[in-house]
């Protein structure tokens, strides 16, 4: 047991700061991943060195994605599936044909060759199933109409990642399309229309052996990831993606009676390899390099979260989406994705690109996963800011995060008392102060306002019903005046009547 303690405390350690920079994240009203991916860095071998380069990192992405692929589908509606199918179909062709024009652009600037212009166009392309995944969960969208098409996106994606490896896989020695890969495709399209055209129009199934295993945890866990794994393994060796199977076999547990109690036995195991696949990319990022190159790592960094998300926002739109299911999901999907590791390193053993040519690739893929929940956060701030009526940007981005602001503004007047460059190190506190003194007094004035209009609605109120209160009573009363002047005529007509002679 000694030999395996500094195994333990290396475990120890990754769990300790990945959990420390996933609070610090939530603290700061960000999504945890990021901070699972700065863990990463942090720890990685570039910065602190604490744990060497992660050679394992294609098996944690495949793994990670191939169990929230199977949830996925064992969480999906089939029917639903079906009617996104087309645009999420179209949606991909849309991206490829776009990142195709961008890199043959860049291709003609640069001097690139042609297989390295459609490689990275591949790259590119590709979008994070389990960041966007992640982001849907985080913002409860993830069972929604929104969730379901970008789910589809995804599987677009995951399918069209087969003729992707297969064109890299040639290109040794030069471009060449078989004909095999439109086969491949036509396989996997057809399989997976045939296999939900099957399952779909049925009830509940009865899961093989199920009176054995439901109610034992042990067992639907084991059943799980031995159904998980094999659909996934027979896919790859078919040549269709692992993750395809893993989709196809999550539909069909989905439509078992195995389906509640295998997605509770699974989410356990997804979400701790989902955690160490994070970790695990932040540490392949090479800080050195980054550095090195920082302005041109910057530009692609930029250039594929801006454009990206602009492409995405206008194929969905044009697709039949409205703008607000458009506008999230395009930002939802505008980062690189983990598949995009295995294509560069295709591409790196190929030698379509060389080593300065693979370290720019992963290092604008990890930083594109890593601020693209700020991303997407940061947009979607503004964005609601701006419908507020500011009148300019700064405003605007004072209104969008006037609680932080807020937060750094008492932080520093704290950190004053005790430390005496701490007004030098954050910069102008008084603008600081003046901007967030500003957000805090708009935003007390729209509650006043609320207030009050809440207040006059009661008053109003209040006075129709004693308005009707006093209008009842009234009535009343003239009801009962004219019952007793009926009851005086009445008593003086018998009167007259016994005082006439008989």
């Amino acid at each position: 047991m000694q030999e395996q303690l500094p195994h333990l405390l290396a475990i120890a350690i990754l769990t300790l700061v990945a959990v420390t920079m996933g609070l610090v994240m939530v603290r700061l009203k960000q999504p945890p991943m990021v901070g699972y991916i700065l863990a990463g860095v942090l720890l990685g071998p570039t910065v602190v060195g604490f744990v060497p380069r992660a050679e394992a990192v294609p098996l944690l992405a495949e793994l990670g994605v191939l169990f929230l692929l199977f949830l996925v589908g064992m969480e999906i509606s089939l029917k639903a599936f079906i009617a996104d199918l087309k645009p999420a179909a179209l949606t991909v062709l849309g991206q490829l044909v776009l990142a195709i024009g961008a890199m043959l652009l860049f291709a003609a600037v640069l001097g690139w060759t042609l297989q390295q212009a459609l490689l990275l166009a591949f790259v590119v392309t590709m979008s994070s199933t389990a960041v966007a995944l992640k982001i849907l969960e985080d913002i409860g969208e993830l069972r929604s109409e929104l969730g379901r098409i970008v789910v589809a996106v995804m599987i677009a994606q995951d399918i069209a990642i087969v003729p992707m490896l297969i064109m890299a896989n040639s290109w040794g020695s030069g471009i060449s399309f078989e004909p095999s890969t439109l086969v491949t495709v036509a396989l996997a399209v057809g399989g997976l229309a045939l296999f939900i055209g099957v399952l779909g129009p049925r009830g509940k199934l009865h899961f093989p052996g199920e009176v054995h295993i439901m109610g034992r945890i042990e067992m639907v866990t084991l059943t799980a990831l031995a159904v998980c794994c094999t659909a996934a393994t027979v896919s790859g060796v078919l040549g269709f993606s692992p993750a395809y199977g893993a989709f196809l076999a999550g539909l069909f547990v989905g439509k078992t009676t195995l389906r509640s109690e295998a997605i509770n036995a699974m989410e356990p195991i997804q979400g701790v390899l989902m955690v160490l696949f994070f970790v695990a990319i932040g540490l392949l990022l090479d800080v050195d390099f980054i550095i090195a190159n920082i302005w041109l790592v910057v530009l692609f960094v930029l250039g594929v979260l801006i454009v990206k998300s602009l492409a995405n926002i206008i194929i969905l739109r044009m697709v039949g989406l409205s703008w607000t299911d458009a506008y999230q999901a395009g930002l939802i999907i505008g980062q690189i994705g983990e598949f995009s590791f295995v294509l560069a390193a295709v591409g790196l053993a190929n030698g379509v690109l060389d080593s300065n040519g693979y370290k720019l690739a992963i290092s604008v893929i990890v930083l594109s996963l890593l601020l693209s929940p700020i991303w997407m956060s940061a947009v979607k701030r503004v964005h609601d800011a701006s419908q507020l009526g500011m009148e300019s940007l700064r405003l605007a981005l004072v209104q969008a995060y006037s609680g932080e602001v807020d937060e750094l503004t008492r932080a520093q007047v704290a950190m004053a008392r005790g430390f005496k460059y701490t007004r030098r190190a954050i910069g102008h506190p008084k603008l600081v102060q003046r901007y967030a003194s500003r957000a805090i007094e708009a935003r007390r004035q729209r509650v006043r306002a609320a207030k009050a209009e809440a207040e006059r609605a009661a008053k109003a109120e209040a006075e129709r019903v004693a308005k009707a209160a006093t209008a009842t009573s009234a009535d009343q009363r003239t009801m009962q005046v004219g019952s007793t002047v009926s009851e005086e005529d009445e008593k003086r007509r018998k009167s007259q009547q016994q005082r006439q002679p008989g």
